[in-house]
């Protein structure tokens, strides 16, 4: 299938085509074969900004046919920059914060639980 002629096509408007998380799942013959479509049609040709949680030596356990992972790797790293981020995650971060904070009220108040709480932090201010 000639993929001007695909739904991908519509993509090619845009400059930029960000693709978060991709490998937050695993993905089946199908999606990896749309997936490395896509970034095929995009080589060379346009920016793409892609986002995961593993690196890629990992991305085998998530898409299933090896030879076209490799090939969908070997396109995305030509000319790429790569940020490899060892930190800890920002959204985990905010809820361990939020969790720890001693203005919240409990996870599981009663009515009473929360008019004690905001009572207290009444009284605080």
């Amino acid at each position: 299938m000639n993929w001007r002629w695909s739904p991908i096509a519509k993509l090619d408007r845009y400059d930029l085509l960000i693709l978060d998380d991709i490998t937050y799942v695993s993905k089946d013959q199908a999606e990896t074969s749309v997936l490395f479509e896509l970034i095929a049609s995009r080589y060379e040709r346009r920016s793409r900004l892609i986002t995961a949680n593993q690196p890629f030596g990992e991305w085998g356990r998530i898409f299933p046919d090896q030879a076209m992972t490799l090939a969908a790797i070997d396109r995305l790293v030509h000319h790429a920059t790569i940020l490899e981020m060892n930190v800890e995650s920002y959204r985990r971060k905010v809820a361990l914060d939020r969790k720890r904070d001693p203005g919240r009220p409990p996870v599981h108040s009663t009515p009473n639980e929360l008019d004690r709480t905001m009572i207290d932090l009444g009284n605080a201010a």
